[in-house]
């Protein structure tokens, strides 16, 4: 099966090394991403972060030099979702793109919603970055 995707992007105005540093923090992630609404810890090499459908784990793609920040979260049913987030330059800035798939049984209105979500989150990286 292949999933129709949306790549949802922001500028902002900081080199890409910076973007990533604050971005491939996950003790960061709190601050930006909306979908955690809680702390986010690291528990015997995990990251646990609370959501509103209950803890998940997130893991991320080992740190690199190519602005490469895809993760895996992984929900309380054991449901895995990959998830493309990737940081590159852009003229004197950064472009943030994040790929939102549209998963099995997901209905285009829960589609667009969770596309408006990242791009509300990747709005808010922005304003805490400039």
């Amino acid at each position: 099966m292949i999933y129709e995707s949306l790549h949802v992007s922001v500028t902002i105005a900081r080199p890409p090394a910076e973007v990533y540093a604050f971005a491939a923090d996950p003790a960061n992630l709190p601050r930006w991403a909306a979908g955690l609404t809680g702390a986010i810890e690291q528990v015997g090499g995990r990251w646990l972060g609370e959501t509103p459908g209950g803890q998940v784990e997130i893991t991320f793609a080992p740190h690199n030099a190519f602005g490469i920040l895809d993760h895996d979260v992984t929900f309380p049913s054991g449901e895995t979702f990959y998830n493309p987030l990737r940081v590159y330059a852009n003229g004197d800035g950064s472009e943030v793109v994040f790929t939102v798939f549209r998963r099995e049984g997901t209905s285009r209105e829960a589609f667009e919603t969770d596309a408006a979500t990242v791009l509300a989150d990747l709005r808010t990286l922005k304003s805490l970055l400039e």
